[in-house]
C-alpha cells in the first residue's frame, strides 16, 4: 500500500515509517520539523519506497494514498505551550485537511488522539465512555481541546461523508527517538540522571502515570488500523500505574546516577491520576502491552546515552 504518515519524522511517526517500510509498503513521510528531526528518519532515506515531504498539515496537500496515519502535532507540554495557537491549528485545521484528503481518495485514516482528552479525570481508570474533565481556558487546553475537536471532526466526517476512520487515544509513550529536550517526564528524568543533575519532581511526586513502550503502541496501532467495522475510540496505553517518584527512583537505579530529587510547584491542570482501561483494546484488538517499565527504560536509557555522547 501507499501510506501517508503525518508527523513522520517525530518520535512515534518515525517508528511507524520504519515498520511500514519493513512490511513492504510505500511510505510518504510528511513533517514540518517543528518537533520532528531528520535524524529520526535518516536511515530510511536510502529506500526507494520512502519519500519525505516537508509540509505543514495546516495547509492542504494533494496526494494519492491508501491509508493515513495522522500523527502530526507536538505532544509535549513544553512544545505545545510554546506556540499554543499553532498547536490548536495543527489539531483542528490539520485534521480537516487530512480528512478532506481521505474523503477525496477514499483512504482509511487513523487519528493519534490522546489520553489528554480525559483532562484531570474524575473517573479512574479511564474507559472510552468517559467524557473527561478538561479546563477549556487553561494552558494545556490548546492540546487537550484541539484533540477533542479533532475527534469531533473525525466522527462528523464519518457520519456525514462515510470516511473510513479510526480514533486511537494514546497514553504516555516513551522510547528511543524521543528528543533530548522533549520535556516529558521519562526523557526529562533520564537526561537529568545521565548528566548527574537534580531530578525535577513537580508537586510531591504522588501523581500517577502509566508508561507505554513505543513497540507496544506500534503493535496496537497497526492492529487497530487493520480491523474492519471498529472505528474506536480505543485506549492504547499500559494500565500498570506508577507514581512520578517511583519512576524517578527507577531511573536513578538503572542509570547508577547520584542525582537527587528536587520538588517544584505542580503546573496548573496537571492530572493527578492517569491510567487507561484497556478492556476494549483487549476485546476488539486482542492487544495488551508486553514490555515492562524496567525493560523499556533500559532501552531508552541506552538511546539517550548514545545521543549525549554524540553531542559532546
Amino acid at each position: 500500500m501507499r501510506i501517508l504518515v503525518t508527523g513522520g519524522a517525530g518520535f512515534i511517526g518515525s517508528h511507524l515509517c520504519e515498520q511500514l517500510l519493513k512490511d513492504g509498503d510505500d511510505v510518504l513521510c510528511l513533517d514540518n520539523f517543528y518537533t520532528g528531526s531528520k535524524d529520526n528518519i535518516r536511515h530510511l532515506m536510502s529506500s526507494d519506497r520512502f519519500e519525505l515531504i516537508r509540509h505543514d498539515v495546516i495547509g492542504p496537500v494533494l496526494l494519492e494514498v491508501d491509508r493515513i496515519f495522522h500523527f502530526a502535532c507536538p505532544a509535549s507540554p513544553v512544545h505545545y505551550q510554546y506556540n499554543p495557537v499553532k498547536t490548536i491549528k495543527t489539531s483542528v485545521m490539520g485534521t480537516i485537511n487530512m480528512l478532506g484528503l481521505a474523503k477525496r481518495v477514499k483512504a482509511r485514516i487513523l487519528l493519534a488522539s490522546t489520553s489528554e482528552i480525559y483532562g484531570d479525570p474524575e473517573v479512574h481508570p479511564q474507559p472510552e465512555s468517559y467524557w473527561g474533565n478538561v479546563n477549556p481556558i487553561g494552558r494545556r487546553s490548546c492540546y487537550d481541546e484541539g484533540k477533542r475537536v479533532a475527534e469531533t471532526l473525525m466522527m462528523d466526517y464519518y457520519r456525514q461523508n462515510k470516511v473510513d476512520i479510526k480514533i486511537a487515544r494514546i497514553f504516555n509513550t516513551y522510547g528511543p527517538r524521543m528528543a533530548l529536550n522533549d520535556g516529558r517526564v521519562v526523557s526529562n528524568f533520564i537526561v537529568q540522571a545521565l548528566k548527574g543533575e537534580d531530578i525535577t519532581i513537580y508537586g510531591d511526586g504522588s501523581q500517577t502515570r502509566s508508561f507505554q513502550y513505543v513497540d507496544d503502541l506500534l503493535t496496537g496501532t497497526f492492529r487497530f488500523m487493520d480491523t474492519e467495522d471498529f472505528i474506536g475510540p480505543v485506549n492504547l496505553g499500559n494500565p500498570v500505574e506508577f507514581t512520578i517518584k517511583e519512576l524517578a527512583q527507577k531511573v536513578i537505579d538503572l542509570t547508577g546516577s547520584s542525582s537527587k530529587m528536587v520538588d517544584k510547584p505542580l503546573p496548573s491542570d496537571d492530572p493527578t491520576q492517569r491510567q487507561p482501561d484497556i478492556s476494549l483494546a483487549k476485546e476488539k484488538l486482542d492487544w495488551e502491552p508486553k514490555v515492562g517499565l524496567e525493560e523499556g527504560l533500559k532501552k531508552t536509557i541506552g538511546y539517550f546515552e548514545a545521543q549525549l555522547r554524540s553531542k559532546k
